[in-house]
């Protein structure tokens, strides 16, 4: 197999330009909430709920919005949502909600910057994604939002277990399979 340097060059030129204070926001609103609330549509969805596990391995009180035993979001919770293109009906409603309603801190990630997520969002954080014909055929349909999104949420959880003083062993005290 080649490896996929020209996916990971579009992903690192995408993470290269997010300002850190916005990863700081994200970490310091994290650390501050009582609880996390994670929501994401499809691939989206699914970035989201690898990113809720390694928060339940730091400790963390996270929930992804929809579950079965998901609680009621209240104005002491961070809502965090994922949309590549900051559009999805059922994540922009998740971010009305959350903030108008309900009073909750809202970050959202997305592909887009000026995008409707981003207008019912506290904080944004808007990846740069290329997008042309070189990029629809090596990563197709959000391919390269997904894969940076979730390369950013790692470089979180690192700045997470340093900020935090947190080890891999700790970390592995809570995860499912170690039980």
């Amino acid at each position: 197999m080649k490896i996929p340097s020209d996916l990971i060059s579009y992903c690192e030129k995408a993470l290269s330009d997010v300002d850190i204070s916005l990863e700081e926001q994200l970490i310091d609103s994290i650390l501050a909430s009582r609880r996390v609330f994670i929501y994401g549509s499809g691939r989206s969805g699914l970035i989201g709920q690898l990113f809720a596990v390694r928060l339940i391995q730091l400790g963390i009180d996270v929930h992804f919005v929809g579950e079965m035993t998901t609680p009621i979001i209240t104005q002491d919770d961070l809502t965090l949502l994922i949309s590549n293109t900051g559009r999805t009906s059922s994540v922009v409603q998740t971010a009305e909600i959350a903030r108008r309603v309900v009073g909750s801190k809202v970050i959202s990630i997305t592909g887009k910057k000026d995008c409707d997520l981003a207008r019912t969002s506290d904080v944004t954080i808007a990846f740069n994604i290329v997008e042309n014909e070189e990029t629809k055929r090596i990563a197709p349909l959000g391919t390269i939002f997904e894969d940076t999104a979730h390369l950013f949420f790692e470089c979180v959880v690192r700045d997470i277990m340093k900020k935090q003083n947190i080890s891999e062993e700790e970390m592995r005290s809570r995860h499912a399979i170690w039980v």
